[in-house]
């Protein structure tokens, strides 16, 4: 499926193509909520990095989260790489090195129409806010930290590949 996504301001525009496009994982960690999350959470979808267009590059800035395990006293740099529209603040896509083919545009900013995902799995519950409530449906998943299902394998159980 080609989506198209844009930032608040118009000063950064995207297109990519998403075999997987269906906005079904709820990210309540504190780096998703704190830079995306208005209601807690955040969503994020997946696309073939290789077809990432970008309109008003200069416009886009980096933020690589501090990262703290409970066994560390120091924090570390993550490798993710949160990109943001530097006029409006806008969070526009999340790259890792780790999985460098694929890159997770925030669904918040795709403005093509997205298909309606028939269930939800909630992620890294265990640091939600206090005061969020997370709103399940029967057939969700919900976990503490990350599944073990990854996005593909989600779509392709229940026949949603593209």
């Amino acid at each position: 499926m080609q989506l198209e996504g844009s930032c608040h301001c118009g000063a950064v525009s995207f297109s990519l193509t998403s075999a997987h496009p269906y906005p079904y994982q709820r990210c309540y960690c504190s780096i998703c909520r704190k830079t995306q999350g208005g209601g807690g959470y955040a969503i994020n979808i997946a696309g073939d990095a290789a077809t990432l267009k970008v309109r008003g590059r200069k416009h886009i800035s980096i933020y690589h989260a501090r990262l703290k395990e409970e066994s560390d006293k120091r924090a570390h740099r993550s490798t993710a790489e949160r990109h943001f529209c530097s006029v409006c603040g806008s969070g526009l896509w999340v790259f890792s090195p780790e999985w460098p083919d694929l890159v997770h545009p925030f669904a918040s900013v795709i403005d093509t129409a997205l298909p309606v995902p028939p269930e939800y799995t909630h992620v890294m519950l265990g640091s939600k806010a206090s005061w969020v409530q997370v709103q399940t449906q029967p057939a969700d998943r919900q976990c503490d930290v990350w599944p073990e299902e990854s996005i593909a394998q989600w779509h392709e159980r229940l026949g949603l590949s593209r």
